[in-house]
């Protein structure tokens, strides 16, 4: 029996995911456990493992596609099976209405179920009653003007993919966008008769030279960074803090911990830990920073739940340590590893990397001395670790300086309480023995 595969809902918050890669092809043949296509959320990225046996009769989605979740993205089944139950609707529903001279013909035969080998990608005309194009390749054709007449689709079923169009535009087959606009709605003559766009004759060949550039894509996690960040800057007021404490406690406190915490079953526990413990315990006492900016009400919260910004090569992720003023030390820093490992491997959930109330973010392990951290939005604050310099005391001795970048929004709270904040904290952090007795 044929068996529909949907798009997982990864987390409460996700809508849709992006597919990146099939890693199986219409008419293979599909083990359990077999991996059939990895997708991505604006977040996170998954592998889809099948969980039966048998053949990939069918598949809905192309890569680059952007699927709704609980939709249908493919079938598994025996070949020669009757699918016709399991395919979605919105391939029917895609596409328009044929032209005037095809409605008034012959009622069409009912489709036949589709073949188990799939067929080689064929060039659009002008007599094709149905046409499927998917929204990002629609888009695409309307703005560049991409003569559709002459497409070949290669995407499932015979739907234009992005690629499809970009090859058009490749090979310089291009025309009105009127012409496209009318090809889109089924009048499909008309591309004929629209003057295509000449292609420029070319040129001579010019002479070297070193002026190259390499244009590369924007991924869907980029895109979200960037929106996110533009947004915190406009719509908030905020100012940094720069301060800085004595690390040599922390730092005597750290080798102790690297010599004899594994006989202890206490793990390995950073200086970026230690600064988390103290910031959580310390935010109970400066609650107006442990706070959401709703426009009519700040949110105030009783738990910390702690940002903790992780470097991926996906991009920049905050995953949340939920309740990190209720943890002990060596129970925060497992905690703390166990979130970050998931997030710089792609499996973190997404609902992981919502709820956060504050956010520390650490580029000290760069060497970078001081910085202006952005806040995440709907939080207040934002807390910038940085590098741990010499410095010399009014005795003339000299002390490791560990630097803390707080910045704030300006709206929901003024420069006195931040800097209070601040100073409480460099004080915990100089007299960590005292913090953790508390």
């Amino acid at each position: 029996m044929a068996t529909a595969v949907i798009m997982p809902r990864q987390g409460q918050s996700v809508e849709s995911c992006i597919i990146t890669e099939w890693a199986k092809k219409k008419g293979d043949t599909v083990a359990v456990g077999d991996v059939l296509f990895s997708y991505e959320t604006d977040k996170s990225s998954f592998d889809e493992k099948s969980e039966v046996a048998g053949t990939l009769l069918e598949v809905f989605a192309a890569e680059g596609d952007d699927v709704p979740c609980l939709e249908v993205v493919c079938i598994i089944g025996d070949a020669g099976e009757d699918i016709s139950a399991l395919i979605p609707k919105k391939e029917e529903a895609e596409a328009p209405a044929a032209p005037a001279a095809a409605a008034e013909a012959a009622p069409a035969p009912a489709a036949e179920a589709a073949p188990a080998v799939e067929a080689a990608p064929a060039e659009a005309t002008a007599s094709d009653d149905i046409l499927r194009i998917s929204p990002r390749a629609k888009k695409l054709a309307l703005t560049a003007g991409a003569d559709l007449s002459k497409v070949v689709a290669t995407g499932p079923m015979g739907r234009i993919i992005e690629r499809d169009v970009n090859a058009l535009l490749d090979a310089g087959k291009t025309t009105t966008i009127e012409a496209v606009e009318r090809y889109l709605a089924g009048e499909r003559a008309v591309i004929e008769e629209a003057p295509a766009v000449e292609a420029a004759p070319a040129a001579a060949p010019a002479a070297p030279t070193t002026g190259g550039y390499t244009d590369v894509k924007i991924t869907n996690i980029r895109k979200v960074i960037a929106k996110s960040m533009h947004a915190s800057l406009s719509n908030m007021a905020q100012l940094t803090l720069n301060a800085s404490f004595d690390a040599t406690e922390v730092m005597a406190f750290r080798k102790n911990l690297k010599a004899n915490g594994e006989a202890l079953g206490m793990g390995n526990i950073t200086l970026n830990d230690i600064v988390l413990y103290a910031a959580a315990k310390t935010l109970k006492n400066h609650k107006d920073l442990n706070a959401h900016w709703l426009d009519d009400v700040v949110r105030i919260f009783d738990n910390v739940n702690l940002g903790i910004a992780v470097d991926t090569e996906r991009g920049l992720m905050v995953p949340t340590l939920m309740a990190a003023d209720t943890m002990s030390l060596s129970g925060l820093s497992a905690n703390a590893k166990s979130l970050i490992k998931e997030t710089q491997g792609g499996s973190i959930s997404p609902d992981k990397l919502s709820g956060g109330t504050f956010t520390v973010t650490n580029l000290g392990s760069l060497g970078v001395e001081s910085f202006t951290p952005v806040i995440n939005p709907p939080q207040v604050a934002i807390l910038g670790v940085c590098a741990i310099t010499q410095r010399v005391n009014e005795d003339g001795d000299v002390y490791p300086a560990m630097g803390l970048s707080l910045t704030f929004d300006h709206r929901a709270l003024d420069g006195a309480p931040a800097a209070r904040f601040l100073k409480e904290l460099c004080a915990n952090l100089e007299h960590f023995s005292l913090l953790l007795a508390k």
